[in-house]
């Protein structure tokens, strides 16, 4: 029987190549996405195919209701997504608060649940919008807390880890690795504006451009005329 994996699936690239990463390592694949009320909806549809693709037997959406704290470009429809600069040295307003502290926890509960000892998230450190709950520093600590805080660490003797296979990539090491373990790049998102074609302006859609063409490869995702 496969050792199962509880995978944070946004449907974006780097999600998406995580999950490759976890397939090609042999775990039974448990997806798990949130409706948090983001604006990009888009990006839900996009997990689901992803799932699908990879011929999951479940494929779990939580609905958490990030909207009501607000605080996001992301969230809050009275935010503009602002102009990309990846270059940028402060941590833009397309961060939402808390929001894989969040995530990781009902990830903690559903793989105590299904008896998964394995969390993958698809955090990078290097080539990203500068986000806090994306750096090495905030792993190590809420493994920390994982180990303490459920039935399944303390009473029952089991580990739950959590596993970033990308937190030391570039965006082109992604790439390059998803075109390596085949990872169905053509069906995932990364634009914060959430339209049916990509902004290819927004600090999500420079970075993933950025990847592809350092990769030498081709996005196949569809982009906005205007970002030509």
């Amino acid at each position: 029987m496969k050792e199962k994996a509880v995978i944070l699936l946004s449907g974006g690239l780097d999600s998406t190549v995580c999950m490759a990463v976890a397939k090609n390592l042999g775990f039974e694949l448990l997806p798990l996405s949130f409706n948090y009320h983001q604006r990009h909806k888009r990006e839900l549809e996009a997990a689901a195919k992803v799932a699908a693709y990879f011929d999951v037997s479940k494929h779990l959406v939580i609905e958490t209701n990030m909207e009501s704290i607000g605080g996001s470009a992301l969230t809050d429809d009275d935010m503009s997504v602002p102009a990309g600069n990846i270059e940028r040295d402060d941590i833009p307003i397309t961060y939402v608060p808390a929001r894989n502290l969040i995530f990781l926890s009902y990830a903690l509960g559903y793989a105590e649940v299904s008896g998964s000892n394995r969390i993958f998230i698809g955090v990078n450190a290097l080539d990203y919008s500068g986000y806090p709950d994306c750096r090495p520093e905030f792993i190590r600590m809420f493994q920390q807390l994982a180990d303490y805080s459920t039935k399944a660490t303390t009473q029952d003797g089991r580990r739950i880890v959590i596993e970033t296979p990308l937190i030391n990539f570039t965006k082109k090491d992604i790439v390059l690795l998803g075109h390596q373990l085949k990872a169905p790049l053509q069906l995932t998102t990364s634009c914060y504006q959430g339209g049916e074609a990509a902004c290819g302006q927004c600090d999500s859609c420079l970075l993933r451009l950025k990847g592809f063409a350092e990769a030498g490869l081709t996005d196949p995702i569809l982009y906005d005329d205007r970002s030509e």
